[in-house]
């Protein structure tokens, strides 16, 4: 994606060895970029949300695996830490599947018959194809999510598009799961416009979501998270996009918090309802979505907005400094409630006979 014209993936390596992120904490108000320079560095970008989004936050752990070994390669023990650091790594966040994917796939690299520096290079060249590959996945969710859009506008020309939270460019390396299919038809030309909700607490979809359809130059308006069911209701959307954190066997799925009433007022308006799904985040180890770990995080989030005042950043308590919160970070959507799963390898049904072909293909 492009940011004042010039091209960025949301990480990348410099110098050979710096690993450098967008800090997704400070948009879309600021544009700052962060080197991670320690194992640590990694886990706390993810942890604190400086990195955010299942893809990304995979990737992101990739890079910290590599990041770790670098720091223990004088340790007696390089291969038993360095396993034990990388398990440290997926405890950050506990929703997103493509965490431990990302870090198991590099425990793979990891054997005491190889030499420390060997294990360090493969890493790193690991966590790279990784990048290079969510890049050409997203690419090819987009192609496969734009034909829904296409044969939307064929009939009815403009197509109104509602996405929740943040499943674009800064939730992976580039295009997005949600937002690439959006992204292939803006330039194929056709006509869009995008219902891009708040997403509160941490606001991903009016901070980050608006901030890239913005520099995309995309037709979009920001909603308050309940306004979706009214548009529904008035015939305003033409279809439904998000992204997912993990999707359990029977097709049902994890997203940010909200997806799920979302769904209920497409299924109740008979719009349809899809999700843009790599097949890293399909988690055929859990049932159902029951099984799902949907993580609880801080009040702070919900007592305090965060926004930009006489050009600083700062944050004001939005309600009675005595009161309770509960902050849960995502919801289940049922299968039954979805229409599709967009993937790289096509568009799918929510159901396990379907998800099984893509395990095996």
């Amino acid at each position: 994606m492009k940011i004042e014209k010039k091209y960025y993936r949301t990480i990348w390596l410099e110098n050979h060895s710096d690993i450098m992120v967008i800090n997704q904490t400070k948009l879309p108000y600021f544009f700052e970029i962060e080197k991670l320079s320690t194992g640590d560095d990694a886990f706390f970008a993810i942890k604190d949300m400086i990195v955010r989004g299942a893809p990304l936050i995979g990737i992101t752990a990739a890079y910290g695996v590599y990041l770790y070994a670098k720091e223990i390669i004088g340790s007696s023990n390089f291969t038993e830490d360095l396993r034990i650091l990388a398990e440290k790594l997926k405890s950050a966040r506990p929703t997103a599947v493509n965490l431990s994917w990302a870090v198991d796939k590099q425990l793979e690299l990891i054997s005491v018959d190889k030499p420390k520096d060997m294990i360090i290079k493969d890493l790193l060249e690991s966590a790279e194809i990784m990048a290079d590959e969510d890049v050409e996945i997203n690419k090819a969710i987009g192609k496969n999510g734009l034909e829904l859009i296409q044969e939307i506008h064929n009939k009815k020309g403009k197509v109104n598009i509602l996405t929740h939270c943040n499943a674009g460019w800064f939730a992976t390396v580039d295009y997005g799961t949600a937002t690439a299919p959006i992204y292939l038809a803006n330039e194929a030309g056709l006509d869009l416009h995008v219902w891009v909700d708040e997403t509160r607490p941490r606001n991903q979809g009016s901070k980050l979501t608006a901030y890239e359809l913005l520099h995309e130059g995309i037709s979009h308006s920001v909603i308050a998270d309940n306004t979706g069911g009214h548009l529904m209701q008035n015939g305003m959307v033409d279809m439904v996009i998000v992204g997912c954190d993990r999707v359990a066997a029977n097709g049902d799925v994890c997203n940010k918090i909200g997806t799920y009433l979302k769904a209920l007022a497409a299924y109740d308006n008979n719009i349809p309802f899809y999700v843009a799904m790599p097949k890293s985040t399909l988690d055929m180890t859990l049932a159902s979505g029951k099984d799902i770990p949907i993580e609880e995080r801080e009040e702070a989030e919900l007592k305090f907005f965060a926004g930009l005042a006489e050009g600083k950043e700062t944050e004001v308590l939005v309600m009675p400094e005595g009161s309770n919160a509960l902050n849960y970070g995502f919801d289940v959507t049922p299968a039954k409630y979805v229409t599709g799963i967009i993937t790289e390898d096509g568009i799918v049904k929510p159901c396990r006979d379907e998800l099984e072909k893509l395990q095996t293909r």
